[in-house]
């Protein structure tokens, strides 16, 4: 016997989480999701946060017990109520889809807030969507933006580009194509398709910056060579617009910039 065996057998909770996964990856001993199940549960009935996560995401998924989302809500609620964001962030979805609780918009908004109050990317962006589309709370578009960038600045995608839309259009703050640029070209930097579109596109008309038909086509060709396919219409009217040699300087600027990572371009 092993020494998470002796550990997990003598009650320690951690070590009973750490056996269980063994039994899940059939790490030194045979795979056996009936052991996974029983070990996961004992360290969950003793409070483990990994283990009612665990056990939450199991019940959930139906993937090595028969799916059963009031199990699934008990054990997340029990990891959510020690402060676990991610099960903060899996009860909120299964009140807003009405999945082994009952549908209640407020209960999801209010685990999905205290998920994001500490700092949850993920949960931030739901909140800055909720908000900004107005579905089960009061539209509020500078509620919105306050969730997106807070998502944003840690690097969420969808985020950078939903703030990008409301400093575009100027909803929930002053409409400002500068700041719109700032968070469509993070965006656009980690490969986000929309944002290097969205780019392509205030080059080509101006907004914000100097009207560049080059960059416009660089970073057009590049989204549109991803299968972007507002990007390859942008892209067909730059190449009606632009002398040969203006074309031929944005491919090399294009290859340049996927060497680059789409950092710095």
């Amino acid at each position: 016997r092993d020494r998470y065996t002796i550990v997990a057998e003598k009650g320690y909770p951690e070590a009973q989480r750490h056996l269980a996964l063994l039994y899940y990856e059939g790490k030194g001993v045979p795979q056996n999701y009936q052991e996974v199940v029983k070990w996961m549960t004992l360290a969950a009935n003793q409070g483990d946060v990994g283990s009612q996560y665990n056990l939450g995401l199991f019940y959930k998924n139906g993937d090595i017990v028969p799916q059963d989302y009031k199990a699934a809500a008990k054990w997340y609620k029990l990891a959510a109520e020690q402060g676990d964001t991610d099960a903060q962030i899996q009860l909120s979805l299964l009140h807003y889809n009405g999945q082994g609780v009952p549908q209640d918009y407020q209960e999801s908004v209010k685990w999905m807030t205290l998920a994001a109050n500490q700092g949850k990317a993920e949960a931030q962006k739901n909140l800055g969507i909720l908000y900004r589309d107005g579905e089960v709370v009061p539209q509020d578009y500078q509620t919105a933006e306050k969730w997106f960038e807070l998502a944003a600045t840690q690097g969420d995608i969808t985020s950078q580009i939903n703030i990008g839309v409301l400093y575009y259009n100027g909803q929930g703050v002053p409409q400002d194509f500068q700041t719109a640029i700032k968070w469509f070209t993070l965006a656009a930097e980690q490969g986000s398709l929309q944002g290097q579109h969205n780019i392509a596109y205030m080059y080509y008309s101006g907004q914000g910056i100097k009207i560049d038909k080059v960059y416009a086509h660089m970073w057009a060709n590049i989204a549109s060579s991803q299968g972007f396919e507002n990007a390859k219409g942008l892209l067909e009217a730059l190449n009606m617009e632009m002398t040969p040699s203006q074309i031929q300087e944005a491919q090399r600027l294009t290859e340049e910039c996927v060497k680059k990572n789409y950092k710095g371009c």
